[in-house]
């Protein structure tokens, strides 16, 4: 599997620019094929595939959030009319809580998995014990397509039964774990009541959920010295992962190869400034599961520079937090994209956040908006834009420019519950 590794590393350390240009020469057919399917055919409906050739055309295109799959797929089952290959020739259905449904095509590695395994130093002939869930959800699967493609020997653990996974690790010695760094911890603390000899295990890919530094420790004081996060999902598989170079990791995730990434404002399409918090979007290359300005709901934000390791794709934080921040105010919901039409309504506001604040039942809501001169704006316009678009009274605060955090909030629900 050399030529595999090979082949991922004069991708992976390409001049950024020769991996932008080809990206976006890929896009115009992404787009035609996508429209072959009914639901892209809708969505993208009256777009001309040829002119779709660069970021600012990608970014006209509307952003279908995985909040609104659920729906979609009730009205065209099982895929909501996304999927270009016809659901019997797909190799699984998966189906997770909501529920939403996910496929998976035939292809070799079809959740790009295998990148962050590599660069956890995974190679053939290693054994990997994946601790990813394999009922009804997609999760194992992608290890499992990633290991096929790397030539490693999967020992197909699942979840739970810590008693069976210590005996497994400590019989047939595999060299890493994939799964959740939570269960992780719980096996080895197993291992260590039962007197078990797992020491074989010196490597851990984990994600589905976040890694404190205080866990990452523990686990490298506690046998586990290589330690590396991904970041993915069910609809798109490895979004990005983090690298390491001489067991040292590097900050943040490397994005993976076959992604266009964009961070948006929340509840708008609008991309953000380089460093900016915001929701991820992604735009993916699968041939069955085109998906095209799929916001993701999680937060995140660009870090500047190259990657130490000599990955030079774009990196990002890794996930900051949830985008949806629709919130309940007297009753009515308000949502992110209300904030951003009142910002696009008054062109002099560079930035906005809604702040909930008072007791419940007794709420007070204040749009805090960053300007470069409030003399220039009218307070009185805003209040009233504010009452137009949300149906509710708020106050208006004008603050410098960089006066408000950069978290990703556009709404902060700072009421108090007690």
């Amino acid at each position: 599997m050399a030529d595999t590794l090979d082949a991922y590393l004069a991708l992976e350390r390409r001049d950024p620019q020769e991996r932008e240009r080809a990206l976006m020469a890929r896009l115009p057919e992404l787009v035609a094929r996508a429209q072959s399917a009914p639901g892209w055919a809708r969505i993208l409906r009256g777009v001309n595939a040829p002119d779709i050739t660069s970021r600012p055309a990608l970014a006209q295109l509307p952003v279908t959030r995985k909040s609104d799959l659920k729906e979609l797929q009730q009205e065209a089952m099982p895929f909501g009319g996304l999927t270009v290959t016809p659901a019997r020739a797909l190799r699984r259905l998966f189906m997770s809580p909501g529920p939403i449904f996910d496929p998976e095509g035939q292809g070799l590695d079809w959740w790009r998995f295998a990148r962050p395994m590599a660069a956890l130093g995974l190679r053939q002939g290693h054994i990997v014990q994946n601790c990813f869930s394999y009922h009804f959800t997609p999760a194992a699967f992608m290890a499992e397509g990633g290991a096929a493609r790397l030539g490693c020997a999967v020992i197909p653990a699942g979840i739970g039964q810590t008693e069976m996974q210590v005996q497994a690790m400590a019989a047939l010695k595999p060299d890493a774990y994939i799964g959740t760094p939570s269960f992780l911890k719980i096996i080895v603390e197993k291992a260590r009541e039962m007197g078990a000899d797992i020491s074989s295990v010196r490597r851990a890919l984990v994600g589905a959920e976040a890694l404190p530094p205080s866990l990452r420790t523990w686990l490298r004081e506690n046998g586990v010295p290589q330690v590396l996060q991904m970041y993915g999902s069910a609809d798109i598989g490895n979004i990005a992962y983090e690298t390491q170079t001489d067991g040292e990791v590097h900050p943040g995730m490397v994005l993976d190869e076959e992604l266009i990434l964009e961070i948006v404002r929340p509840g708008t399409g609008d991309p953000v400034a380089e460093g900016e918090v915001g929701e991820v979007v992604v735009t993916s290359f699968n041939p069955d599961y085109p998906l095209i300005r799929f916001g993701t709901g999680d937060l995140s934000a660009v870090l500047p520079g190259v990657s130490p390791c000599g990955r030079t794709n774009t990196r990002i934080k890794g996930w900051m937090g949830r985008a949806d921040q629709t919130t309940k105010v007297r009753a009515m919901f308000v949502h992110p994209s209300q904030v951003a039409e009142v910002m696009k309504r008054h062109p002099a506001i560079a930035k906005a956040r809604l702040v909930v604040s008072g007791e419940m039942a007794n709420d007070v809501m204040t749009l805090h908006c960053e300007v470069d001169d409030a003399a220039t704006l009218s307070e009185t316009a805003v209040v009233d834009t504010i009452r137009d678009v949300t149906k509710l009274r708020g106050d208006v605060k004008f603050v410098a420019r960089g006066a408000l955090p950069n978290d990703g909030k556009v709404i902060e629900d700072a009421r108090k519950y007690d």
